[in-house]
C-alpha cells in the first residue's frame, strides 16, 4: 500500500459478492446435471479459473462435467450459462446505494472483476454500471486478479498512477496482490462496513 499522504482519484470495486450477492443458482445447476449439490460447488469452483480467464463457455462445462463424470452437450453449456449468469446478477441494495452516494459526488468509479466473457457482456447491460466510467473484465484481458499484469492493466486502462487507485475486493489474496502493486486496497465486507475507511481515506466526507 503507498505510504504517501491519501490522493485517490479512482474507487475501484470489485463485482462478485461486492457489488451482488453470492449466487443461489448452484442447486440448480447441479440439477441439470443429475449431481449431488455438494459434489457440484467443487467441481464449479475448482474449473473456474480458466473460465475467468476467458475459455469458452463450453469448455468450462465439459471441464465441470469432467469433474463429475457427466457430458455436457452444447445445449446443456447454453442452459448452464444462462443460469449461472442469472444467479449472479442480483445486487445488494446496500452496496448500489453507495455506489449512487460516491457517483453523485463527483468519485470516479470503475470495475475489475473476475469474470467470464459471457458473464461482462450480460454485466454491461445492468442498470448499476451507469455509475462507472470504466468496466474491466478479466474474460476480456485473459489475465486474472491477482496476477501483477492485471494492475499494470487496470491503471493504464484508467490513465492515472497506482497511488491514485482504491481498490475494494472481497478476496484476501485479491487485497494483498493491489497493495503489492501499489494501490490503495481494503477487504470489503459490506456497504455499511467500508464507509468508515472512505471517510477516512478522504473519498466519503
Amino acid at each position: 500500500m503507498p505510504t504517501t499522504e491519501t490522493d485517490i482519484r479512482w474507487v475501484v470495486f470489485d463485482y462478485g459478492e461486492v457489488i451482488s450477492r453470492r449466487t443461489t443458482a448452484l442447486p440448480d445447476l447441479a440439477a441439470i446435471l443429475g449431481v449431488d449439490p455438494t459434489r457440484f460447488e467443487a467441481a464449479y469452483w475448482a474449473a473456474r479459473d480458466p473460465y475467468d480467464r476467458g475459455c469458452s463457455d463450453l469448455d468450462y462445462w465439459s471441464s465441470v462435467g469432467d469433474r463429475l463424470g457427466v457430458e455436457v452437450t452444447e445445449d446443456v453449456s447454453a442452459t448452464l450459462t444462462r443460469i449461472d449468469i442469472a444467479g449472479w446478477l442480483h445486487t445488494d441494495a446496500e452496496t448500489e446505494r453507495l455506489l449512487a452516494e460516491l457517483d453523485e459526488r463527483g468519485v470516479p468509479l470503475a470495475l475489475l472483476s473476475n469474470a467470464p466473457t459471457s458473464f461482462a457482456r450480460t454485466a454491461e447491460q445492468q442498470p448499476w454500471t451507469r455509475h462507472f466510467q470504466t468496466l474491466v473484465f478479466s474474460g476480456d484481458l485473459r489475465i486474472a486478479k491477482p496476477d501483477p499484469e492485471i494492475w499494470r492493466g487496470l491503471v493504464e486502462r484508467l490513465d492515472t498512477e497506482p497511488g491514485h487507485c482504491l481498490f475494494l475486493d472481497d478476496r484476501e489474496a485479491n487485497v494483498v496482490g493491489a497493495r503489492t502493486a501499489g494501490l490503495w486496497a481494503e477487504a470489503w465486507s459490506s456497504a455499511a462496513g467500508i464507509r468508515g475507511r472512505l471517510a477516512e481515506l478522504g473519498v466519503l466526507a
